[in-house]
Formats: C-alpha cells, structure tokens, sequence
C-alpha cells in the first residue's frame, strides 16, 4: 500500500500576479504557493486559487490569523 501525496497548487504565471491586486485595499499580492493563496497583508486576507484560478471575492477569502 503506498500513500497518496496531495498535488502541489500549479504556480500562479509572474505577469499575471503583477496585475492583481486586493479588490478590497487595491493593494499588491503574495503567492504563497504551499497554500494556494493569494496573500493581502493589508486587508489580513488570502483569497484561495483553485485549479490556477485566483478566486478573488471577498467572501472567499480567508481571514490571516494575527
């Protein structure tokens, strides 16, 4: 019996994290790959990318813990 690895979040394409922002603050984002995030230190959220597609409402995001 071997044991299932969870796939890595596919990297997110450098051009493109250049132009998103925060829909909240407008703020630049982090890519924090080993999560699958996208990081808005201003607004203390990570808005989650799903099969490499940033999903950037509010409402999904979660919030950074303190």
């Amino acid at each position: 019996m071997t044991e299932a690895t969870a796939p890595r979040p596919a990297p997110i394409d450098p051009r493109l994290l250049e132009i998103l922002v925060c829909p909240l603050t407008k703020a630049p984002l982090e890519y924090d790959r080993e999560a699958g995030e996208l990081i808005s230190r201003k607004a203390g959220l990570a808005y989650p990318v799903r099969d490499g597609i940033p999903i950037m409402l509010p409402e999904e995001a979660r919030k950074l813990e303190a």
